[in-house]
């Protein structure tokens, strides 16, 4: 009988063996098996809204399937729903784009996935300003690029245009920015993100705009998009958007992407070989989304604020944790290395002493690149967050 020789480890690929793990993903797990336990979790690890979808979006959903919506659909989306998010940009934005220009996703991380994969060739360098959303660089990774991290703690972690000349080589293809941003919260004033794209313009860069959270802004600040640029700019821009955050839609699965014809159709192109269309009853719930009553939008939003400002004056009575304020999404980004004393020494065991002793989830900030950090998601009731909030202030002056 013939025998074969057994394998030592399973054969994965280069690229994927250099990938590292998700860490809101990690948190997630390590909430679920302490529940699993029966224990009181507070959990301040989820990137979701703690809201339901609006009701008019389901409906949207119910009648899309009633009507025998469910086959496939173009790689890049009905024209509904590509003629909606058009008319968004062109009614928030005063911008205009062409169908070629706009295609669905399965979500905002494969709008990014997309834009990246099929711009880089290896060794391609591409700037990802600190911190950063964990998907970035492994995106990145995967696609034969080399990810350049660019530190902005010193600029209380708000991009500006010196860091991002500073970091600039000739293997530089692409920058990836985030406002409102995941993990910090902080925003990129518009006048910077402008002053920004002129340089990589002029440089020949391209630039991923991440706009996950583009909604979420707290007064006085504005809502932006790269979307409103000159022309000229964005023939350099893909812009990443979702409907998971904006619209409580995170299982729906459900983002999109503009950006120049040309890459359009490249992206177009790699979707149509790996998850084809994005969910072709979710595509009409996106139509009712962007169409329809905006209420839930303002709603969620000033549930945030109330959350945001009742949570950073909490966090600024507990010793050895310092945090800057956010100025969007649902995230607050505190430094706890005043905290990382005796058996503490960094972010990952602050974090996991904090599930172990009090049954707190927070991310470890290692995984944003920002050891010493930890994420706070108030995407959460106010209940959850004054009771989690209590067991960390108690965590905290344990170990001061």
């Amino acid at each position: 009988m013939k025998t074969f020789p057994a394998m030592s480890r399973f054969p994965i690929s280069e690229n994927v063996a250099r990938m590292q793990s998700s860490a809101t993903m990690a948190a997630m797990q390590a909430a679920e098996a302490l529940r699993a336990t029966g224990a009181n979790v507070c959990d301040f690890g989820a990137g979701e809204p703690d809201f339901d979808t609006p009701d008019n979006i389901k409906e949207a959903a119910e009648r899309a399937m009633r009507a025998g919506r469910t086959k496939y659909t173009a790689a890049g989306g009905v024209r509904e729903i590509n003629r909606a998010i058009i008319d968004f940009y062109k009614r928030e934005f005063g911008t205009e784009y062409q169908t070629s220009e706009v295609m669905v996703t399965a979500g905002g991380k494969q709008a990014v996935f997309n834009a990246v994969v099929t711009l880089l060739n290896p060794g391609d360098e591409v700037l990802i300003p600190k911190p950063y959303w964990v998907t970035f660089p492994e995106i990145v990774v995967f696609a034969s690029g080399t990810p350049v991290f660019i530190e902005t703690e010193e600029t209380g972690f708000v991009l500006n245009v010196e860091q991002v000349e500073r970091a600039i080589t000739p293997k530089t293809k692409l920058l990836i920015l985030n406002s409102p941003s995941n993990p910090s919260g902080r925003v990129l004033p518009a006048t910077e993100f402008r002053r920004i794209m002129e340089l990589v313009t002029e440089r020949g860069i391209y630039v991923v705009s991440d706009e996950c959270y583009l909604r979420f802004v707290y007064p006085p600040g504005e809502v932006f998009s790269a979307a409103s640029l000159p022309a000229e700019q964005r023939s350099h821009l893909c812009i990443a958007g979702s409907f998971s955050k904006t619209y409580a839609m995170t299982g729906w699965r459900m983002g999109y992407s503009l950006a120049p014809t040309e890459w359009t159709k490249a992206m177009c192109k790699v979707q149509g070989h790996s998850t084809s269309n994005a969910n072709s009853i979710a595509q009409w719930a996106g139509v009712e989304a962007l169409n329809g009553p905006q209420e839930s939008v303002a709603a969620m939003l000033a549930e945030y604020t109330a959350r945001r400002e009742w949570l950073l004056n909490a966090l600024r009575d507990i010793p050895g944790i310092k945090c800057s304020e956010p100025e969007g999404a649902f995230y607050a980004f505190p430094d706890v290395r005043g905290c990382l004393k005796n058996e503490l020494k960094t972010s990952g065991d602050f974090a996991q002493q904090l599930l172990e002793e009090e049954h707190t989830v927070v991310t470890d900030g290692t995984g944003f690149g920002a050891e010493g950090f930890v994420r706070i998601s108030y995407a959460t009731s106010m209940e959850q967050i004054q009771e989690g909030l209590k067991r960390i202030k108690r965590f905290a002056e344990k170990y001061n």
